[in-house]
């Protein structure tokens, strides 16, 4: 049935063409013994640590100052809705942000406009089951504050190809901008191998840089590590963990090698090496969630999700910082969403 199938996409004069037929059965073969050993799509190099990065630790969950959340959404499908967000005293969020988003099955569109004009759009689209692109542009006011960003990732049975553009230009005589490609290939039910590779070229008078860089991913029954070799020596791991059905717990390390000056003698330089470990756990209770990290720098971090009501959620943030002495005072966060009637 399958050579049936692939007979129908090739032109007459090549159905009984004897290099094509080896090279379907050989293809018809692979796939099989390929099929056999049971793999699984491993995720993309981009999320290869995630069940650390953003299921346990709370740096991106992090902000200051108080903040408070109304959503409403108009229609479920398709899913349409909009949200304010109020921010009082918080580093980096802008007092007021309006957001609108409209969603669909194949489509998801994402828009969001804060008090300064800084204006963000994003736009998801799935051409089939594996195939999605994705697409982010930004304008803030002032020179030089646009930026545009062109995804596309396509999810195999068991690998991940990736492509991705940041601020893609042909206007200045030849190519600028960043331009990166990853692929993760599961090679045993457990094990994940994977590439990533980067081309930068900042302006036409600039030489273009290349970056490579490698990963591994290895899944256990209830434990994941990673690893990625970075360029100029940089390498980071992390290692995941659930400990029970409700607690879970993560460990990255990250180590920077990088050229410096002293240890190499009066003609040579040394190498400065520095690393940073975090340590982070979550435990999910019926109506909250609590994390909590802590990294080597002394740094202590905890954030308190609590759904009071069930459109209500409440969330406390508090820092330390026990090497500077400098603590940071309790921040609060209020979320509500109002239903349709």
């Amino acid at each position: 049935m399958g050579d049936a199938k692939m007979e129908t996409f090739l032109p007459p004069y090549l159905e009984n063409n004897g290099l094509v037929k080896i090279l379907r059965d050989s293809y018809d073969s692979f796939s099989q013994r390929r099929d056999a050993l049971g793999l699984s799509n491993p995720g993309s190099v981009e999320n290869i640590s995630r069940e650390v990065q953003k299921d346990v630790f709370l740096t991106r969950s992090m902000f200051t100052g108080l903040r408070a959340d109304f959503s409403r959404p108009l229609s479920m499908m398709p899913l349409f809705q909009y949200s304010h967000a109020f921010a009082l005293g918080s580093q980096g969020i802008p007092p007021y942000g309006f957001t609108a988003l409209l969603g669909t099955s194949r489509v998801f569109m994402q828009g969001n406009v804060d008090n300064d004009g800084h204006l963000t759009a994003m736009l998801n689209y799935q051409w089939t089951k594996s195939l999605v692109t994705k697409c982010q542009a930004s304008i803030a006011p002032g020179p030089g504050q646009g930026m545009l960003q062109l995804d596309s990732d396509y999810t195999g049975k068991d690998f991940t190809a990736s492509l991705k553009s940041i601020n893609p230009s042909a206007l200045d005589g030849g190519l600028t901008g960043i331009f990166i490609g990853s692929y993760l290939q599961s090679v045993t039910p457990s094990l994940a191998l994977g590439v990533e590779a980067m081309w930068q070229r900042a302006a036409m008078s600039q030489g273009p840089e290349t970056v490579l860089s490698y990963c591994a991913k290895y899944k256990g029954q209830d434990w994941v590590a990673s690893a990625q070799l970075q360029a100029q020596g940089a390498i980071s791991t992390s290692y995941w963990r659930r400990l029970t059905e409700k607690v879970e717990a993560g460990v990255d390390l990250n180590l920077q090698f990088a050229p410096g000056v002293g240890g190499g003698g009066l003609m040579g330089s040394g190498v400065r090496k520095e690393g940073t470990t975090t340590v982070g756990a979550k435990y999910d209770f019926r109506t909250s969630t609590f994390r909590a990290q802590l990294d080597s720098t002394g740094k202590l971090s905890c954030l308190l999700e609590k759904r009071v009501l069930p459109p209500v959620q409440v969330t406390f943030a508090g820092e330390m910082d026990h090497l500077k002495v400098k603590q940071h005072c309790l921040l609060i966060s209020i979320v509500e969403d109002c239903h349709l009637r």
